[in-house]
């Protein structure tokens, strides 16, 4: 039985910046945010579920600006944050929404591979997503990120699935499809949320067995394979 392992963020769900957003409540572009709240350390740490709350994780996350944050400010950002979240997983897109349930109804196997912290994840429970997944693989509570190979093993061997039928769709962050390829998986290059730059579109290629910009046509390559 074929088992598709999908990726979350950008690849099922849009998280976008909303109209209140963590950058313009500190007065700075959303470049300096992300450069800060994005480094690699500060991010693999909350990533591999070594932060425990969210308050102690934004704290992390505003650790490089070169001023200081209040604490006032710190609750602001918890609220701002946990809002784009539950937007994020709550707001799908009607395709995507309609792909996984005939995915589901044809009897394929789902699982999630998300690198999440737990602010990321908070709103799975009550994303529209959920009710067609198996299971979800967060890495914030297996202590491993993707491209650690191990993650997609882990991931396989909770759904009793081999490589060979298995395939991992995403849009390519993190090097994502390169640690399922390495993990024996059939690859997805998803840009139906996002499209990368030139360069790492090129890339990503490179590690990819099939790309789509449709997202609808996920099922068409999952039934071909």
């Amino acid at each position: 039985m074929k088992t598709v392992f999908f990726d979350l963020f950008f690849t099922l769900a849009n998280l976008e910046y909303q109209k209140e957003n963590e950058f313009t409540l500190l007065g700075i572009s959303r470049t300096e945010w992300e450069n800060s709240a994005e480094n690699p350390s500060a991010y693999s740490f909350r990533a591999t579920g070594k932060v425990k709350s969210e308050r102690e994780m934004l704290e992390s996350m505003v650790a490089g600006l070169p001023f200081a944050v209040t604490d006032s400010q710190i609750d602001k950002l918890v609220e701002i944050r946990c809002e784009r979240m539950k937007t994020a997983l709550t707001e799908i897109h009607p395709d995507i929404l309609q792909t996984v349930k005939k995915l589901k109804a044809e009897g394929t196997k789902l699982c999630l591979v998300s690198n999440a912290d737990i602010i990321d994840k908070k709103y799975w429970d009550i994303s529209p997503l959920k009710q067609y997944f198996d299971a979800a693989v967060f890495s914030c509570d297996v202590g491993m990120v993707k491209p650690d190979k191990r993650i997609y093993s882990l991931a396989m061997e909770r759904l009793a699935a081999t490589a060979g039928e298995s395939i991992f769709i995403g849009d390519g962050g993190s090097d994502e499809l390169l640690g399922a390829k390495s993990a024996g998986m059939t690859t997805v290059l998803t840009e139906f949320l996002t499209v990368k730059d030139h360069a790492t579109r090129e890339k990503l290629l490179q590690s990819a067995d099939f790309t789509v910009t449709d997202f609808k046509d996920i099922y068409n390559i999952v039934a071909s394979i």
